[in-house]
């Protein structure tokens, strides 16, 4: 049912800006704008890396900036992973430019082996988002990253969401059609740096939509954490969205039915080829739907 993951959003302060940020620091092009968004006061810069794209809408008016620290446990935590050929090169290039802040508390990390066995560092970009760079070994990366690129951020892996119960968030993004494609629970010294969580023990759970890249990861943080949150407002810089093709329509209006007490809005004609709808998932990260007319 969902054929791909067409885009990230991110809500911020300033589109221009931010934007520059990405394209000097992580090789992203301006694919599309700034523009308006109609009838809103709003304005939205789209991004491309690779293959996939980010839209930087700056809302207005805008909501709660994003708070100075959110843990990876915490509810209201959502990354965008991307892929580096050379992680030296990439993080040689990001440490040049200014206004991020570090999440990782020792630079890039060496998961082992049954944590994926990647090359990892995680930090912030100028407005708060949490943001992941992830290098595969060269004897085991996937068949999507394996192409030749002039840039050290070759594209989009996945936009990882911490959830609280893994069941439930796996049968939620199982009901729009992805698919558990990979799982691991990752522990150790290196996830604790990485995360800036003490002594972290997260499950991981991979759901693909039938194009595999982007993907969702669930990070579940196994301890005794307060994951009470007040609901972010879609206009907070927290209310990063994940925005889905459908196959179809009808399949969007079943979608929209199935979790009618989960719709915030829609099933609406966005414009004269998009018809759309807007949903939480069960732990309150934003999620739109939309189907070709």
């Amino acid at each position: 049912m969902a054929r791909r993951l067409s885009r990230i959003e991110l809500i911020c302060r300033d589109p221009d800006r931010l934007a520059g940020f990405y394209e000097a620091a992580l090789g992203f092009i301006i694919l599309i704008g700034p523009e308006d968004i109609p009838n809103t006061a709003s304005a939205s810069i789209t991004l491309r890396l690779g293959q996939q794209e980010i839209r930087l809408i700056g809302a207005r008016p805008m909501g709660q900036p994003y708070p100075a620290h959110v843990a990876g446990w915490s509810l209201l935590f959502q990354h965008i992973a991307i892929v580096v050929s050379d992680m030296t090169g990439a993080y040689a290039r990001l440490s040049m430019i200014h206004g991020w802040t570090p999440i990782s508390t020792a630079g890039p990390q060496v998961l082992p082996i049954a944590s994926g066995g990647v090359k990892a560092f995680k930090f912030r970009d100028p407005e708060g988002h949490p943001l992941e760079l992830i290098a595969f070994a060269p004897d085991a990366k996937p068949i999507q990253w394996q192409r030749a690129s002039d840039n050290y951020c070759i594209g989009i892996d996945h936009s990882a969401v911490s959830v609280s119960d893994t069941l439930r968030s796996i049968a939620f993004y199982e009901s729009l059609g992805l698919r558990r494609t990979a799982s691991s629970l990752n522990v150790g010294q290196e996830q604790a740096k990485l995360d800036d969580v003490p002594n972290a023990m997260v499950e991981v759970s991979a759901l693909t939509p039938e194009r595999v890249t982007p993907h969702v990861e669930l990070l579940c943080y196994r301890g005794d954490f307060d994951r009470r949150i007040r609901p972010k407002a879609a206009n907070d810089a927290t209310a990063t969205r994940l925005v889905f093709m459908v196959e179809s329509r009808a399949m969007l209006e079943m979608i929209c039915a199935r979790h009618h007490d989960r719709v915030l809005s829609g099933p609406i004609l966005v414009n004269n080829t998009i018809y759309g709808a807007s949903l939480r998932d069960p732990d309150g990260h934003l999620i739109s739907l939309e189907a070709a007319i």
